[in-house]
Order: C-alpha cells, then sequence, then structure tokens
C-alpha cells in the first residue's frame, strides 16, 4: 500500500508455553509463489478500488483527479465508512484470484455493512454493476457516474444493500452475516462463501453463537465458508476486543470453537500471505469435503479460518489536524470531514488520492488497466454475478395438504397435524427446504418431522455424517441467519418457535425484509421464497412456565412491515393450519407468521370448508350462529385458534341462556383482511367488511394478540365506536389454563358478557333483562376463579366440545361444573 504505516504495536508471538495442539492450529506455511504478473495485477486492483472508495465518499466533480481539487468537487454532505474499506478490496483481489486458480463457484459476504464504498468500487472493476446498471459502464462516464452518485438521492446508498450485485446480506445491522453464509452453503456442496467478519462485529452475540454453525455442515452435502476476521483494532470511538487480543488468545478462541487458524499480518508481503492463506483455507475445506464424500468423513473436522489484521484506514490520511488517523478510529467513517472548507483537508484529501496513481490504473476512455483484468474471474465466475445470489428460486414440490387433514368434531394438535405435512414436504425436496429451529420442535408436538429425517448435527457422535434436514440450536439469531442465508440463495426454510421468543430476531426479520423490499423494486432480481415462520407454545397454553413465556409481540413486528411483504395467519384448527402452511410454503417474497397451538384443539372445519375459508381469510360460522348468522343483534368474532374456541362456547352458553339474542360468530384467519381497503393487498372492501360484520352491530373481537394491532388493522374503517376488543393483558403467571383466559378477559364468560351489552342495544328482550344476566355471568366467573385457587386446576368439561344440535358437534359438552354452578354449556 502507498504510504508510511504508523508504528503500533505488533501482537506478541505464540507463547513457549502454549500447548504444542494449539500451536499447531495456528498454521504456519512457506508463502506461495506469485509471479510479477499476478503480483502487480493484485496491486493495481487495490489500488483501484481504494480509489475509486475514497472518491465515493468525497468527490462531487472530477472524479478522474485530471485537474487540481476545488471546493466545488467536494459533496455537500460527506458521508461512508473509510476505515473498513481497503481491508474490503484487499479480500476482494484475493476472492478474485483464489477463484480464477480454483474454477470456483464463490459469494462473498460481507459483515462490516457500511463498506459499501469497497464492495461498489470492486464491482464496477470487474464490470458486474454495468451488467445490472449500464450507466455505471466501464468508462470514463461510467465511473463519474458511480463516484458522483454515491450517497446522494438516486444513487447507492453508504451500506450494502440489495442493490448491490452479489449481495445476500443487509448492512444495516451488524451480528449475522456469519450466520447468512453458513445458511447460504447449505445443500450446495460446490459452493464457497468467504465471509468477512469485522472485528467490530465480532463482539456482537449473533456472531459470538455463529461460531459454532461449521458444527451444523455435513460436508458430503454442502458446501463450506471460509470466514475472515478482519482485526483492525478499533469500532467507531474505542478499541475492538479482538483488537486487543494477542495471537495465543485468539487460537486458543477458535480452537475451541473448533478451527485452526491462520494469521495474515505480514504488511509488507500482504499479496503473498493473503494468496497462501487463502489457498491454504479451501485446500483445508477440500480435504475435509473430500473425506466426507468418500465414505471415510473426518470426526469433528476443524475448518479453517483466517485472522487477518491490517490497519485501520490502511493507506489513508497518516494524521489530520495533529490526530492520528490511520491505523485508529478517527478513519472509521470520513477522515477528512472538512475538505470542503478547508485548504489543508482539501490538500491532504489531494495528495491522498494521488497516492493511488490513478492515471496509471485507467485508459483515456475510462476503462481498466490490462493487469487489472488479469485477475478477474470470467462472467459466470465473477463474485457479482454468482446466480445463488440473485436468480436461483427453487419452487417447492408441496403435498397435497388434504391428505394429511382430519375428521371434523375431534380433537387434534395443529402443530401435529402439520409435522407430518411438513415431514413429506421435506421428504418430497430432499435439497431445498429445511426447518431451523431453536430445540423446540419436539415440546412444539412437531415431532413428526423426524419421521423421514434427523437433526443434522456433526458434532453429536450419534447424528455426524446422515445429513438430516432439521437443524436446532439454540440461537434464535443463528436460526434466522440460517434461514436468510438459506432463502437468499433460492430454497425455503421453516422457522418454528416458541411465540413469547420469537421477538429475539425482530430487528433481523425487519432487516431482511427491507433487504427483500429493495431486492424487489430492482429488475434483475427474482423471486424467492416467502420466510414461514410458526408460533406455538403460544401464550394462552403458557401458564405452567409462567409470565416470561407469554408475549405475543411478534405479531406486531410483522404488522409494522410494508403491507407488500406481511401476512399473518391465525388457523383456528388443524385443518385450516394445513391449508395455511401449505400456501406459505408456495409463496413468494413475504414474511409469513403462523400462530397456532400444540394442544389438542377441537376440528372445527371439514378440509373442504377449511379450504374455503382459508382462501376467504374469514367466514361466518354458521353452525355456532343463530339462524345461521342472519340479522344479528351482536357479532362475536375469534382471531387465534384458543381465542375462537372460547367464543364457540359463548354462543353456545348464549344459545341456552338468552335464546332471544341473535347471534353472528365470525372467525378471521387472515389478520390483514381487517385493514383498511387499499391498504394491504387482503383487505377487505368495504361491502366485503359489512358483509361479514354487518354495517350497523355491535362487534365484540376476541384477539390472541395486542390491542393496538387491531384498532390499527381497522383505523379507517367506518363506524367504529360498535367494536370492542379483549385479548392478552400481560396477566397471569403460572396458573391454570382456563385462568389464563380470565385473567386476561378473553374468556366465554367475557365474551358472554360483551355480547349481552351489544345485543341489547338493538334487542328489547335481551335488555330487559341485561342487569340480572350480567350479575349471572360475573358470578360464574367468581365462582371459577374460587374453584381454581381451591383445587388447583380447571373445572371439569372445560375444555370438551361444546354441542350444538344439527352440526357435528353434537357428542360433546363443557359439563357442569363440579356442583360450582350452572352456567357451563349442558
Amino acid at each position: 500500500m502507498p504510504g508510511e504505516i504508523i508504528d503500533r504495536p505488533n501482537p506478541p508471538p505464540l507463547s513457549s508455553h502454549i500447548s504444542s495442539e494449539i500451536m499447531g492450529l495456528a498454521v504456519q506455511l512457506e508463502k506461495i509463489k506469485l509471479n510479477d504478473a499476478d503480483l502487480r495485477g493484485l496491486d493495481e486492483f487495490r489500488r483501484a478500488s481504494n480509489y475509486i472508495a475514497a472518491a465515493m465518499i468525497f468527490l462531487l466533480d472530477n472524479a478522474h483527479l485530471e485537474r487540481d481539487l476545488t471546493f466545488d468537487d467536494i459533496k455537500p454532505r460527506l458521508l461512508g465508512h473509510w476505515g473498513t474499506c481497503p481491508g474490503l478490496t484487499l479480500v476482494y483481489a484475493h476472492l478474485n484470484y483464489l477463484t480464477l486458480k480454483n474454477n470456483l463457484d464463490l459469494i462473498y459476504v460481507v459483515g462490516p455493512g457500511h463498506g459499501a464504498p469497497a464492495i461498489l468500487a470492486a464491482l464496477w472493476l470487474e464490470g458486474s454493476l454495468e451488467k445490472f446498471y449500464p450507466k455505471y459502464a466501464r468508462t470514463k462516464q461510467g465511473l463519474t457516474n458511480l463516484i458522483t452518485g454515491f450517497s446522494t438521492p438516486g444513487g447507492f446508498p453508504s451500506h450494502i444493500n440489495a442493490e448491490t450485485p452479489g449481495s445476500i446480506h443487509e448492512g444495516g445491522e451488524l451480528g449475522y452475516a456469519l450466520a447468512v453464509a453458513f445458511g447460504a452453503v447449505m445443500d450446495k456442496p460446490d459452493l464457497v462463501v468467504a465471509c468477512v467478519v469485522g472485528d467490530g462485529e465480532a463482539e456482537s452475540g449473533p456472531t459470538a453463537a455463529a461460531w459454532h454453525a461449521a458444527k451444523y455442515i455435513d460436508p458430503a452435502e454442502s458446501g463450506a465458508v471460509i470466514p475472515i476476521v478482519h482485526v483492525n483494532g478499533f469500532k467507531i470511538s474505542e478499541r475492538t476486543i479482538y483488537g486487543c487480543m494477542d495471537d495465543k488468545e485468539m487460537v486458543a478462541l477458535f480452537t475451541g470453537y473448533g478451527y485452526q487458524c491462520r494469521f495474515v499480518e505480514d504488511l509488507q508481503d500482504i499479496d503473498r500471505d493473503l494468496a497462501t492463506s487463502m489457498q491454504w483455507a479451501l485446500d483445508e475445506i477440500r480435504k475435509i469435503q473430500k473425506a466426507a464424500r468418500s465414505g471415510k468423513p473426518i470426526i469433528k473436522p476443524r475448518w479453517p479460518v483466517l485472522i487477518m489484521r491490517t490497519p485501520k484506514g490502511w493507506g489513508g490520511p497518516k494524521k489530520v489536524d495533529g490526530e492520528i488517523v490511520e491505523g485508529s478510529f478517527h478513519s472509521h467513517q470520513v477522515p477528512l470531514m472538512a475538505a470542503k472548507t478547508s485548504k489543508s483537508q482539501l490538500a491532504a484529501l489531494q495528495d491522498w488520492l494521488l497516492s493511488y496513481k490513478p492515471a496509471r490504473l485507467f485508459t483515456g476512455t475510462g476503462d481498466i488497466d490490462d493487469s487489472i483484468k488479469s485477475i478477474i474471474p470470467p462472467d459466470n465466475k465473477k463474485i457479482g454475478q454468482r446466480p445463488e445470489t440473485y436468480k436461483c428460486h427453487e419452487v417447492l414440490n408441496v403435498p397435497n395438504w388434504k391428505k394429511f387433514g382430519v375428521e371434523k368434531g375431534g380433537l387434534e394438535s395443529c402443530m401435529k397435524a402439520i409435522g407430518k405435512l411438513i415431514d413429506q414436504a421435506m421428504v418430497d425436496n430432499p435439497k431445498s427446504l429445511r426447518v431451523f429451529s431453536p430445540d423446540e420442535l419436539v415440546s412444539n408436538k412437531l415431532d413428526a418431522v423426524f419421521d423421514h429425517t434427523g437433526r443434522d448435527f456433526q458434532w453429536d457422535e450419534y447424528s455426524r455424517a446422515q445429513g438430516g434436514r432439521v437443524v436446532e440450536i439454540l440461537s434464535e439469531h443463528t436460526c434466522q441467519g440460517f434461514l436468510q442465508g438459506y432463502t437468499l440463495t433460492g430454497r425455503t426454510g421453516i422457522f418454528p418457535s416458541y411465540e413469547s421468543f420469537l421477538g429475539i430476531i425482530h430487528t433481523m426479520m425487519v432487516q431482511y425484509s427491507k433487504f427483500n423490499k429493495m431486492a424487489r423494486e430492482t429488475t434483475w432480481r427474482t423471486d424467492i421464497s416467502s420466510i414461514n415462520y410458526i408460533e406455538t407454545s403460544t401464550w394462552t397454553r403458557q401458564e405452567h412456565n409462567g409470565f416470561s413465556h407469554q408475549n405475543p409481540s411478534f405479531i406486531g413486528a410483522v404488522l409494522n412491515l410494508k403491507p407488500t411483504a406481511a401476512r399473518v395467519y391465525l388457523p383456528p384448527d388443524a385443518n385450516t393450519f394445513l391449508s395455511t402452511v401449505a400456501h406459505c410454503l408456495r409463496s413468494k417474497n413475504y414474511v409469513n407468521l403462523m400462530v397456532g397451538s400444540k394442544q389438542p384443539q377441537p376440528v372445527f372445519l371439514s378440509v373442504e370448508e377449511a379450504d374455503k375459508h382459508c382462501q376467504a381469510g374469514a367466514s361466518v360460522w354458521k353452525f355456532c350462529s343463530t339462524d345461521d348468522g342472519l340479522d344479528p343483534d351482536v357479532v362475536l368474532v375469534g382471531i387465534g385458534s384458543e381465542l375462537m374456541f372460547e367464543v364457540v362456547v359463548a354462543a353456545a352458553i348464549l344459545r341456552r341462556k338468552c335464546p332471544a339474542m341473535r347471534i353472528r360468530v365470525v372467525n378471521v384467519t387472515d389478520l390483514m383482511i381487517l385493514e383498511a381497503q387499499t391498504r394491504h393487498p387482503h383487505s377487505l372492501g368495504d361491502d366485503e367488511f359489512n358483509s361479514l360484520f354487518t354495517a350497523d352491530r355491535p362487534i365484540h373481537i376476541n384477539y390472541h394478540g395486542y390491542p393496538n394491532e387491531i384498532k390499527g388493522l381497522l383505523f379507517g374503517r367506518k363506524n367504529l365506536d360498535r367494536v370492542s376488543i379483549e385479548c392478552y393483558r400481560e396477566e397471569g403467571s403460572t396458573t391454570t389454563p382456563f385462568d389464563m383466559m380470565l385473567r386476561n378477559y378473553v374468556s366465554r364468560y367475557h365474551v358472554v358478557e360483551a355480547a349481552i351489552k351489544g345485543a341489547a342495544l338493538h334487542n328489547p328482550r335481551v335488555a330487559l333483562d341485561l342487569t340480572s344476566m350480567l350479575g349471572e355471568v360475573r358470578h360464574q366467573i367468581s365462582k371459577v376463579q374460587a374453584y381454581i385457587m381451591r383445587h388447583g386446576r380447571d373445572p371439569d368439561g372445560t375444555f370438551d366440545i361444546p354441542r350444538f344440535e344439527g352440526t357435528a358437534f353434537r357428542h360433546g359438552a363443557a359439563g357442569e361444573t363440579s356442583g360450582e354452578g350452572n352456567f357451563f354449556v349442558n
């Protein structure tokens, strides 16, 4: 690199007392020989990339530095992050060289997300920007457009996003790159993913857990990741943990993780050092893969990791206004912030840019020197044009869900039903469908997914070298990273989880959605599978685990996404859940959230009824309404499995206790139909909405989530003062299932109370007995609560299927309450 390197303490050598095993894992190699042409190509590629990256941050004009800089040449806002760029361009140059020499299928995942100038510069040099954006052709005008348009309205942003060719990782948030890289190589045996992890990013919890990801890669069926830890010592204004670790500490850490290290830190011969290290890493990978694919897998293989030490902001200004910049946090963002107003900083910028000797790198037409071209792979191997990153969607063969349907009128766990469907889907799609779960599949009654597969965990003697379509790791962050990498390279994933803990990956899901939104706005990225979350172990049945396990807030997180992305389903029974899962597996470009119960629940709808119900998103349940729901006094709405059950039981109670009341019962399975017309693709028009919920009758909604979610969806609908909502109130710790309903005001009794109040507004017969009926309901609530406290269990018959004459629900009954009252259905 041009310029003098600021002195800094060198990491101490490996201590003499460190074990021979660990010393052996700090790999020492003779450097490979690079010929002069290769060395020149690598050096010029890096100089050209660094020149373009630095110019992008500063220059509004004079992109080729054909005259002295003036203040008018400097952008009014200086945006971008220089500090990480020299390291990223160094890696990019050598990944090109590695690909060219080994004919690799390789993609590059960049953890330091604000290093976009470095990646965009390299993409311009290899011609990939021109392929997708003709205005950035490899010409003088094309480079001018790139440099002057960066971080301006209409130009590329300062972080890597879906507009960046070759990217499968959103650079707006740190910590996820490594898990994404490992997800990308699953089921792609020929793919290598080079992943740069910044030493600031390495401090994050998601990255710390993701180092274990290699233990979930079966080298017989999947590709491999080359992790490159870029240790430049500083974050935005502080030293990094990794930057303060010596070689011994670093080797011990990564040995414990299951890797063998190679340090890249010879600044005087960096190209030979890195070329040697990358080739070693690839050779180690091939040894591991060859052994596994020949039927003699290495037990607990130690995958390679490179620790690359270079100064932060290498090659940039050494000092500015008396402060050290190169090799310090001062180079993190813009080293010369006053370049538009300070003559000395403007002159320093010109000297910096000229140090790369741009006149020798570009031809008169603006094209690049032939020596740079010599290390760039052919089009089908270029990092920015790998089809795995933008046009590789594999359409799933989704089984006919109706074959897994269950008989109407019985009891079935939604999770047990869909487990069989998912199992068959994995049989039918052995290389394009995986389940990622934080060790909760059996607890969530999804163990049927193991009927034809197992867990892919390579450090367990009972499952290693056997593949497996299921990955369970107790890190929601790592599961989400796997899911993103797997999906963005063309496949489909399912993420089942306890409801209360999906919020851990809230921001990851949002970042992914932002990436996908921008991807849809490009002209060149093709569709991808939706990402599919299954929320189970919900708060309604988490009374035994207590208050900490009760949190339906992930619903709201998905609802806040763009309408083009957000899909939330709360199927009421096993058949509707089967239909929903099949639909979500076929869908593209969405964030699908499915919420359901793992406990046995009544199967209210037949297969045919469930099919129609899910297509509509909601329907009147005539069997538990009065007179098929015609001309109701009140509309009772259930959203969520257990919540709907309480509505159905309430309807049965009302038909017996208040025969004068006319009731319409509605179930909503697609939450988005409630949104005001035109605000979501699934929204019901006003006429459809009124047909379902009436135009003027009181509506009571028993909802699984939080009230503001329903209020937000309904905002813009007419006559909303007739709507009452009950939902989760953050109440109930270790108690009984029905007490959870009571404590959160969503029990059958609370539905009955709301129905009586609403119906009394229009039905004088109901109004006549309003006070006495409400008194009886409230008395029953008190008696049931007292019974639960005294006996520590719910009354007998609480969850029996209610009886409705003339329907499939005749054989069950929510019976008497052990002498505690007569308000249950007989």
